[in-house]
Parts: C-alpha cells; sequence; structure tokens
C-alpha cells in the first residue's frame, strides 16, 4: 500500500457544505486533473465576472438596485471561489527554510 503523503482542498463542498479533501500519495490522478480543471474554471469564471461588473458600474447609465444586487453575488460566488482555490494552492506549497 501506498504512503499517504499528500492532502488536497478540493474546489469544491462535500457533505453539508463541509470542505472536500483528496488524500493521495502524491502522484496525479484523474480527481486531482478534474480539480486542476475546476479550479481553472473558477478562476476564469471570477475574471469575466470582474469584467462584466466593471462594465456595470462604469456604464452611462446608473444600475438598478437589482443589477446591483445581482453583481452582488456573483461577485460573492466568484471571490468565495477564488479564495478556496488560494487556501489550496497555499497549503501545497513547501514551507520556506532559511
Amino acid at each position: 500500500m501506498s504512503q499517504i503523503s499528500h492532502v488536497r482542498l478540493l474546489p469544491w463542498c462535500g457533505v453539508d457544505g463541509q470542505p472536500a479533501h483528496l488524500v493521495t500519495d502524491g502522484t496525479e490522478s484523474r480527481l486531482s486533473r478534474l480539480a486542476d480543471s475546476i479550479e481553472a474554471t473558477q478562476l476564469d469564471t471570477g475574471r469575466e465576472v470582474l469584467r462584466l461588473s466593471r462594465a456595470i458600474l462604469q456604464g452611462l447609465e446608473r444600475p438598478t438596485a437589482g443589477e446591483l444586487f445581482y453583481v452582488t453575488q456573483r461577485l460573492t460566488e466568484c471571490l468565495t471561489d477564488a479564495l478556496r482555490v488560494a487556501e489550496s494552492r497555499g497549503l501545497r506549497v513547501p514551507a520556506y527554510e532559511a
């Protein structure tokens, strides 16, 4: 049996909204590639939502309360995803030793 050496925070939640983790021996797997793909998609979506949000806020017409609410919801979702990606990647960076 392989020795477990890596625990990865996945870019989705598990049961009841709890963090989901992948425990491996450090080798690449289908699930780790899926997680990489989802992280990339989440970051791309965040960039696109940010671009669209800026366009709404900088538009010629003042946004309605409904538009601002919608933008806030989408930005909150994207920020949540981006922070999870950052946390996951940060946990995988080896500690710096001077």
